[in-house]
């Protein structure tokens, strides 16, 4: 490392607000609202948790900002949720992503009104949403899309939930977000209740509920609540895994395949069968706050293990040791192999903070700044995902997204008065 960390995040922080205005998009095409990009090969996409945590590590940073800078980052904030419920359908169908192409609307969409199910939004709008009002302090803006956020539910509910074991499952693999997590990806449709989307399925309830609560609906709060209560159940019934001592993605296609006369005994009674696969976000439960204190010290046992997940670099998304591992530069689907992404660094940094491990998230801190800052030194941008083992860029570099959370790590650091 030829520089202090506190030289790696001035000059990180220098280049990133340099370069905020190149992902603040005007409106076009059949996208008619302002929005953020994550920069590099992604001109004129507007992806879920892609704007979800751009705006969650932007606002971090408008304390930087001039007064007329701050409310063009709150226009583009809002009109990335504006953009989703401008393209939602009937139904509450709202897509993972919208795009800028010759057709007339979304592809998603396109299919869905073909008849064809797909992956709709992942649960992070409301979080959005309420991402954005709680720092105007203003809810209003939000007043007109509470019928649409019912519908939203509603679609996930009709579609995407499985009763017999109280989770949510993908469709298939398609734009996931972790686009080749070897739980989903490949495996038969709606057969994988994934550890990443009902973990934040629990926070996007948790939000809904917030902002029912903004406008004085008590009763349809409660009702918010206690489905993420009973989701949260779920996960931690049907996830958690006694022996390995940590949460997992499940398959939930379960149930008694009868053959004539046989199988008339004991049937299947088990309501999902652990896909014991590793990735990052087995430590979701973490960041989402349902993991007990002793669940807690085991998934930080895992995470911090070298052999495992704490490379040089950073945490690997995919465990060394299982044998998917893989660190090939890979696009649609991205690689979620094992390469170290920056929103999984800054998810198992939030993760170890708030259950204590202030030291362990210092380093995660250290290695992230040191991962980026090189980068920027040796490339003069930095890149989408990384080498856990060498630190350098694997794809698309100008990547900007969710790479700046990693000055939320140093001032969430500096708010507990722990040094880098």
């Amino acid at each position: 490392m030829s520089k202090s960390y506190i030289e790696y995040e001035e000059e990180l922080r220098n280049y990133i607000l340099g370069k905020l205005p190149q992902v603040l998009k005007k409106p076009r095409s059949f996208i008619h609202y302002p929005f953020i990009d994550p920069g590099s090969v992604y001109d004129g996409n507007v992806w879920d948790w892609d704007t979800y945590w751009s705006v969650y590590a932007i606002l971090n940073l408008t304390k930087y900002m001039k007064p007329e800078e701050e409310e063009q980052i709150l226009l583009h904030a809002k009109g990335n949720v504006q953009n989703f419920f401008d393209h939602q359908l009937m139904d509450g169908y709202i897509p993972m992503m919208i795009e800028v192409a010759e057709w007339p609307e979304p592809y998603l969409n396109m299919k869905h009104k073909e008849g064809i199910l797909m992956n709709m939004h992942k649960p992070f709008l409301c979080q959005q949403i309420c991402l954005i009002s709680d720092y105007c302090k203003d809810y209003e803006w939000v007043r007109g899309y509470r019928e649409n956020l019912d519908s939203y539910f509603a679609c996930y509910r009709k579609n995407y939930y499985m009763e017999h074991a109280g989770l949510y499952v993908w469709c298939d693999d398609i734009m996931i977000g972790m686009d080749n997590d070897p739980a989903s990806f490949g495996r038969p449709k709606f057969s994988t209740a994934n550890i990443f989307l009902n973990s934040f399925m629990v926070l996007e309830l948790q939000a809904m509920e917030k902002i029912c609560r903004q406008f004085g609906d008590g009763e349809k709060a409660d009702g918010y609540k206690n489905e993420a209560g009973a989701l949260t159940e779920a996960i931690r019934r049907e996830c958690w895994d006694k022996r390995d001592q940590i949460f997992y993605s499940v398959d939930v296609d379960i149930c008694t395949r009868k053959f004539d006369w046989f199988h008339q005994g004991l049937g299947v009674f088990w309501n999902t069968l652990p896909i014991k696969i590793r990735v990052w976000s087995c430590f979701l439960p973490m960041f989402a706050g349902f993991a007990t204190k002793e669940e807690a010290e085991k998934l930080r046992e895992h995470m911090l293990d070298a052999t495992t997940f704490w490379a040089p670099h950073g945490i690997t998304t995919l465990a060394m040791d299982e044998k998917m591992f893989n660190l090939e530069a890979t696009n649609n689907p991205s690689n979620w192999l094992g390469p170290v992404w920056i929103v999984a660094e800054y998810i198992c940094f939030r993760a170890l903070l708030d259950y204590g491990y202030e030291e362990e998230a210092a380093e995660l801190c250290r290695r992230t700044l040191a991962l980026l800052g090189e980068d920027l030194q040796e490339n003069g941008c930095m890149h989408e995902y990384y080498d856990p083992y060498t630190g350098k860029g694997i794809m698309n570099g100008g990547f900007l997204n969710w790479n700046v959370l990693v000055l939320n790590m140093t001032e969430e650091l500096r708010e507990k008065n722990i040094s880098l």
